[in-house]
């Protein structure tokens, strides 16, 4: 059933000020640009008629009703995918992702992603977000990187958890396994992010342009030559492709990543590998995605302001990896 907000009645200090602005301030719990295309679909009324128009001002005792209509059927499709559910209520979901699963259809992986399971289990339990029946994808991890993210049910919880993105309140910390030992055991790589300039399909390290990225990096462990160390790194911001890109700016690629580095049999290659035990190395030539673990994810419940925090053990396949580095 559309659910109608009425008696929302502007005050003196509101005189002058855009509707779409007076109705976000009166409606924290939704986004402007939504408010916008609820204006446009004439779904705003004042004085028994239909306003239309967001420019419009408003007037001090003007008063207005909003209904918002049901949200209407995603275009995609439920898929029966099983999922790892660390967490959910009525108006969030925490998931242990599977490296190898998509997050969101997109270019070459229009079904079989996060979003399509995620459609399936939800059901009716999604109030819709942005006017559609689908899940709110606050932040996204790589498919071929696994561990946590959150995942909004509604408007209002991915208006909320958005903005403690974009505010860095929203805590992140990964586990890496990359290539060699960095110089110091504690390190912050500042340096912005952007289309490679010559290839468009990967991020790089801009001097010029691209966007500010931070990653703080501690090292765990380090393993062997050292042939690689167990990192763990938090990011202060959320970049494409960004510890993947910053570690291998400061020559530690992650391991299973030739995207971003060399391949393992390139590396191997190299006088300095030689002397690393057979297993060692068979391990290594069998890992065959970039080594990186959403491990803990900490925010501000939408609803209930309590603070959440998750973590997600390593998954078996980096435990493995791990344990042969370590013999």
């Amino acid at each position: 059933m559309p659910e109608t907000m009425g008696s929302i009645i502007a005050d003196a200090e509101d005189n002058g000020v855009r509707l779409d602005k007076f109705l976000a301030t009166r409606l924290p719990e939704m986004s402007r640009s939504r408010l916008q295309a609820l204006i446009a679909q004439g779904c705003v009324s004042s004085g028994g008629g239909h306003v239309t128009d967001a420019a419009r001002r408003v007037k001090p005792e003007q008063e207005f009703t909003l209904t918002i209509p049901d949200a209407v059927p995603s275009y995609l499709l439920p898929q029966d995918i099983a999922l790892e559910i660390v967490y959910e209520d009525k108006h969030l979901l925490v998931i242990n992702k599977p490296a190898g699963l998509t997050v969101h259809p997109g270019a070459g992986n229009p079904d079989g992603t996060l979003v399509n399971a995620l459609l399936q289990h939800c059901g009716e339990s999604l109030s819709g977000v942005g006017g559609v029946a689908r899940p709110g994808i606050v932040h996204r991890i790589d498919k071929d990187t696994s561990g946590l993210l959150v995942v909004a049910k509604n408007d209002a919880a991915h208006l909320h958890l958005s903005a403690q993105l974009a505010e860095r309140s929203l805590k992140r910390v990964y586990a890496a396994v990359a290539w060699g030992k960095p110089k110091t055991a504690k390190g912050t790589i500042t340096a912005n992010i952007g289309r490679s300039l010559s290839n468009r399909q990967k991020m790089a390290v801009l001097k010029k342009g691209g966007k500010p990225a931070v990653t703080h990096y501690e090292v765990v462990a380090s393993y062997q030559l050292p042939v690689a160390s167990l990192l763990e790194c938090t990011l202060e911001t959320g970049r494409t492709h960004q510890i993947r890109v910053h570690l291998s700016y400061i020559g530690h690629p992650l391991v299973g990543d030739p995207a971003y580095g060399q391949s393992t049999e390139s590396r191997l290659k190299a006088n300095m590998y030689k002397t690393l035990p057979k297993k060692t190395s068979e391990a290594l030539l069998a890992f065959h995605r970039q080594a990186l673990h959403a491990r803990e994810i900490a925010f501000i419940h939408p609803a209930t302001g309590r603070q959440m925090r998750f973590e997600a053990k390593l998954p078996k396949d980096m435990r493995e990896l791990i344990k042969r580095l370590s013999s």
